[in-house]
């Protein structure tokens, strides 16, 4: 008798699996059938829909970005100074991280064609939401599988045309450890130059952020959206 009741038990479970995964399927189906429909002409299919889709992305893969977060509790400071860190922006001008003394700077590595790229939606709302104390700085890269192809010029429109985006964009550069790496991200990545840290971009949308002090505190992975509470949290402390 134990042994029928326990058969019956896993075979509901087995049914209400199936039908989840069925639900799921159709729900998706849905999701790609209105990004094809809803195209903008200046995205690719595989660009409207990874926008469509990134809702169902982010629940699938937040509960492990939470666990990769990673704190500076010690508030270590490194023996290179944030505020002599320069680079160029998206038009070629020199950009210094001089100005942005006294504000707290977010900085994101960014692609066009990831399922991640519905973050700029949320990074520009965070921009606005806390623009008098937060700057952020968008790093384009095509250092994962080749997300970013566009030159300097497609991304900016892309950003502005699709996004909203009016958070200061960078060049698109080298963002992972090489001997090419841009050297905003090398003080990133590096705890000689940043005081702790040694955590390289996992992929595209990962994010830093530098107190008012020019501090390293946190590195959020790309799988916690720019709206997340622990994100927010980071910035109002």
């Amino acid at each position: 008798m134990v042994i029928e009741k326990t058969h019956w038990l896993k075979q509901i479970a087995l049914k209400k699996n199936k039908y989840m995964i069925i639900k799921i399927a159709i729900a998706a189906g849905v999701l790609v059938t209105a990004a094809l429909l809803m195209k903008k002409k200046d995205m690719t299919y595989r660009q409207s829909i990874l926008k469509t889709m990134y809702p169902m992305i982010m629940w699938s893969t937040g509960k492990a970005g939470n666990k990769q977060v990673q704190l500076n509790a010690a508030m270590t400071k490194g023996g290179f100074e944030f505020y002599n860190l320069s680079t160029k922006d998206i038009t070629g001008k020199a950009f210094s991280f001089e100005q942005f003394k006294g504000k707290k700077v977010l900085i994101v590595n960014t692609a066009s064609d990831c399922g991640y790229t519905g973050q700029y939606e949320n990074l520009e709302k965070l921009y606005q939401q806390f623009k008098d104390s937060l700057v952020i700085v968008g790093f384009p890269s095509n250092d994962f599988k080749n997300q970013e192809t566009k030159d300097d010029q497609a991304i900016a429109a892309f950003c502005q045309k699709n996004y909203g985006v009016n958070f200061p964009l960078m060049a698109k550069s080298i963002v992972v450890k090489s001997k090419d790496q841009n050297a905003v991200y090398a003080w990133l990545t590096s705890a000689n130059l940043n005081g702790w840290c040694n955590q390289a971009p996992a992929w595209n949308f990962c994010k830093y952020l530098i107190n008012e002090e020019g501090v390293l505190t946190h590195y959020f992975p790309m799988s916690v959206d720019p709206l997340d509470a622990k994100i927010i949290e980071a910035i109002k402390n």
